[in-house]
């Protein structure tokens, strides 16, 4: 059964970058990045479109491995499949592949159940059973949530998770998120949600870490210019 994970060792140093140079496609993107980050933290990741939040991000997936539930801002789902057999799809690593196929045959009872839990927390239990090619984007974004919900894991990573869905439903999605892990590091646009669900803000700017503050200490100031013109 999903349930909350409680934190282990809080405080837990999880990885550290020191003086790191971050590129993309050949291109450099981010240079003398250094940070260290810890069990228990709420990371916001933000700034301008471009400033390097996936490219940072990306790097942080793949230094924590098989640790990490993964949002991708792209949703990545099967459009012929039912949301159902999406969000299960999280899943698939924790079973046998012929508990896998009868799952995909006919939905078993305890996957059922624990989906069921999962869509009704994201308001889309009435989406289960439709093929996700015929749902909004919203939909499709929250299942996609619930897919990396179901990897069960204890650190969320998360590239504009939320940014397909109203103010309302993304801070309840979000919220959601922090409940069901120990560790979130998400990259956001919007930076009023960072600051109610992070507990620290990583600003990016001009290829550089233009500031790193518990959420309470960033100014609206700091947050504006990261957003001004280079």
């Amino acid at each position: 059964m999903l349930n909350n994970i409680t934190t282990e060792a809080a405080n837990e140093p999880l990885l550290s970058l020191s003086n790191t140079r971050l590129s993309y496609q050949g291109v450099a993107v981010l240079q003398d990045i250094t940070l260290t980050i810890a069990a228990g933290e709420r990371v916001a990741l933000v700034g301008r479109s471009g400033s390097g939040k996936s490219t940072l991000l990306k790097h942080l997936r793949s230094l924590l491995a098989q640790q990490v539930a993964w949002c991708p801002q792209q949703p990545g789902l099967v459009p012929m499949l039912s949301g159902y057999h999406n969000i299960y799809m999280g899943g698939l690593a924790r079973r046998s592949a012929f508990y896998n196929v009868c799952n995909l045959i006919k939905p078993l009872a305890t996957p059922r159940a624990e989906i069921a839990k999962l869509a009704n927390q994201l308001d889309i239990h009435d989406q289960l059973l439709k093929r996700v090619d015929n749902l909004s984007g919203g939909q499709q974004q929250r299942i996609a949530i619930g897919r990396a919900l179901y990897q069960q894991q204890k650190i969320f990573l998360g590239d504009e998770p939320v940014s397909a869905l109203d103010s309302f439903h993304a801070y309840s999605v979000l919220s959601l998120l922090i409940h069901y892990h120990d560790t979130a590091i998400l990259a956001l646009h919007d930076t009023e949600q960072a600051r109610k669900v992070c507990n620290r803000i990583i600003g990016l700017k001009g290829g550089r870490i233009a500031f790193d503050l518990p959420s309470e200490l960033v100014s609206c100031e700091q947050l504006n210019t990261l957003y001004c013109s280079e």
